[in-house]
């Protein structure tokens, strides 16, 4: 069984329309109910920022501040978290390059927002994520990206580092006589960084796999089967400095295209997530609304499971809406599945009916204008 990771003391200070607002738990699940605009899912964006990158919402941190705010926001969490007790202090403040975020672990200066990792993980699904399987193969890159940086930290600095090298070779070959060895040197980057992102991903893809597999007959949501494909599809079973050499050598023949195109055409930054309805046999953007929400619900609690097996801590997860396109029998099953799964659930919707379910499991909270009562 893997260990609880307890948020037990949030606050919030001008963050969205909180002004400054704190928060005391008790280690359960939290159900946050109220009505539209009232800013519960301000309150899961806020434990959002408790993880690397821009939030569930991927806001600029501009816009997450409190409008007429005089300088960012502060998030303060106090946890039992994967290295014992911790408090974590986060926020944005002003300078030179505008708005930059920073990160205080027991008072201390962090080195990077990847330290955060150390302590949990949280994970999340958003109304926005409805709409992953029928939108842009981008969404779908972003929402896989995430899944691994939950179990390889360093993935999220590789993806960053492959796309400011091609943002170089780009520039580059914009350039009437680019300079080969300055081209060489980017590609022989953008292939190493690239492979490696790739394998990443096609990891996680097969591990999660085995986790839905393995629990297709534990419950009412359909099992996902899923492939990538878009990017080297035929080479990837070789080593992977072979690949590297592959990916290097279309790089290195595509310069002309690509200068042509203004744009790298070829790589990792091209892959698309496939998705599958198993027990149909049919693609997920052809399934109902009901099925690709439920399609998506059984992916996410996969995903939490395969994290809290590999870590040995279980997600904090962060379920906004949760509840919309889930019959009542489908909503039991998940209140089941995520207590099952042993860690601290945000849970939001507008009607505390809908998670009636849940009993003593969760402490019932009101939200209404910034103030939070229960």
């Amino acid at each position: 069984m893997p260990r609880k990771v307890t948020i037990f003391n949030l606050k919030l200070h001008d963050f969205r329309n909180y002004a400054s607002v704190g928060l005391g738990l008790d280690g359960r699940n939290v159900v946050l109910t109220g009505a539209n605009g009232a800013g519960k899912t301000n309150l899961m964006e806020a434990v959002s920022f408790l993880s690397p990158g821009r939030g569930l919402r991927r806001a600029a941190y501009g816009d997450v501040a409190r409008e007429g705010a005089a300088g960012g926001f502060a998030v303060f969490a106090a946890l039992d978290g994967m290295q014992g007790e911790v408090e974590i202090g986060t926020g944005t403040e002003t300078g030179e390059e505008g708005q930059t975020r920073r990160l205080r672990v027991n008072g201390t200066p962090a080195r990077s927002l990847d330290e955060l990792l150390d302590h949990l993980r949280v994970l999340w699904l958003t109304p926005s994520m409805d709409g992953l399987f029928t939108g842009a193969s981008s969404e779908r890159r972003r929402f896989l990206d995430r899944l691994v940086l939950s179990l390889d930290p360093d993935h999220g600095r590789r993806v960053a580092d492959f796309e400011k090298a091609m943002r170089g070779r780009n520039r580059l070959l914009s350039e009437p006589r680019p300079d080969p060895q300055w081209l060489d040197a980017l590609e022989r980057q953008m292939a190493e960084l690239g492979v490696a992102m790739t394998l990443a991903r096609r990891e996680l893809v097969g591990l999660l796999s085995g986790i839905v597999e393995a629990s297709r007959d534990e419950g009412p949501f359909p099992s996902a089967a899923m492939s990538l494909s878009g990017f080297l599809d035929d080479a990837l079973e070789q080593p992977a400095y072979e690949i590297e050499e592959t990916y290097a050598a279309v790089l290195r023949d595509g310069r002309y295209r690509d200068a042509a195109a203004g744009r790298t055409l070829d790589g990792p930054h091209r892959v698309d997530l496939l998705i599958r309805h198993r027990e149909k046999d049919m693609d997920a953007a052809r399934c109902s609304t009901g099925e690709q929400k439920a399609l998506l619900v059984g992916l996410v609690l996969a995903h939490a499971g395969l994290v809290a097996g590999m870590t040995g801590y279980a997600p904090v997860l962060l379920l906004d809406e949760i509840t919309a396109h889930l019959d009542e029998g489908r909503r039991a099953a998940l209140f089941d599945r995520v207590d099952a799964l042993g860690g601290q659930a945000f849970l939001t919707g507008t009607d505390r009916a809908m998670f009636e379910a849940l009993g003593d499991r969760a402490r019932f909270l009101t939200v209404a204008n910034g103030t939070i009562a229960g």
